[in-house]
C-alpha cells in the first residue's frame, strides 16, 4: 500500500457536537426548535444539505422552501463553528504519524463543504500530515459517487491497489466499492459494528492503531 484516504467526520474527527451546535444555531434562527445529537448522528453522512433537509423535518418544518433559507444560514453558522470542541479520536494521531513513517501517502475525502473540510484538517492536524484534503465541492459528485476517490488516486499518483479507503459508515462501504479500492470500516464513529455489517462491510478495525498492521 502506498496511500490512505480517510473520511473526516466520525473517522479522524469527532465533530458531533460541532454539528450538532450548528444545525441547531440554525434552527434557533428560523424559529425552531433544536434535535438531539443522537438525531443529528443518525443524519450525518450524505453532506449537509441531507442533513438540513433531514433536521428541518425532525424539527417538525414541513415546508420544504425553507430548505434554501437553512441552507445559507447554517453555512454561515457552520462556517464559524466547524471546529467547535472538535478533537481527534483516541489514537488516531499516533496511526497517522505511523503511517507516514512508512512512507504512506494521506488524504481527506468528506461530504463535508471543502472549505470547512481544509479548515478542520488544517486546525486540528497542521500542515503537513496530509497530502491531500477534498470536502464537497460543485464540479465533484458527493460520496457515494466515487469520483472524489478516483480524483485522489490522481493527485497522490497511485493506483487502486494501492490505496486504502477508511471510513466509518455506510456512505463510505458503498464509495471504497463503486471506486474498487480496498474498504476499512471503523467502529469509533458514528454507525455501530452491526450497522457497518449490515451494509456489507469486509474488513472492521475497532481501534486506529489496527490500521498500522494493514498497510
Amino acid at each position: 500500500m502506498k496511500a490512505c484516504i480517510f473520511d473526516l467526520d466520525g473517522t479522524l474527527t469527532d465533530t458531533l457536537e460541532s454539528l450538532t451546535y450548528s444545525v441547531n444555531k440554525t434552527l434557533g434562527e428560523m424559529d425552531l426548535p433544536p434535535i438531539t445529537a443522537d438525531e443529528c448522528e443518525s443524519f450525518v453522512g450524505n453532506g449537509a444539505r441531507v442533513l438540513m433537509e433531514c433536521s428541518l423535518r425532525a424539527a417538525g418544518e414541513e415546508n420544504k422552501d425553507r430548505l434554501e433559507e437553512a441552507m445559507e444560514r447554517y453555512g454561515r453558522i457552520f462556517d464559524a463553528n466547524c471546529t467547535y470542541h472538535v478533537t481527534p479520536y483516541e489514537g488516531v494521531e499516533e496511526m497517522l504519524r505511523g503511517l507516514k513513517e512508512k512512507g504512506i501517502r494521506l488524504g481527506v475525502l468528506s461530504n463535508k463543504p471543502h472549505r470547512q473540510t481544509v479548515k478542520v484538517v488544517r486546525e486540528i492536524f497542521g500542515e503537513n500530515v496530509f497530502d491531500f484534503a477534498q470536502g464537497q465541492q460543485e464540479q465533484v459528485p458527493r460520496k457515494p459517487d466515487p469520483a472524489g476517490v478516483l480524483r485522489l488516486l490522481e493527485e497522490m499518483l497511485v493506483t487502486r491497489d494501492e490505496c486504502l479507503y477508511v471510513g466509518d459508515s455506510e456512505v463510505d462501504i458503498q464509495t471504497g466499492r463503486n471506486a474498487g479500492v480496498r474498504t476499512i470500516s471503523v467502529t469509533w464513529g458514528f454507525r455501530t459494528r452491526e450497522v457497518l455489517v449490515a451494509a456489507g462491510a469486509g474488513t472492521i478495525i475497532d481501534r486506529p492503531e489496527e490500521l498500522l498492521r494493514l498497510v
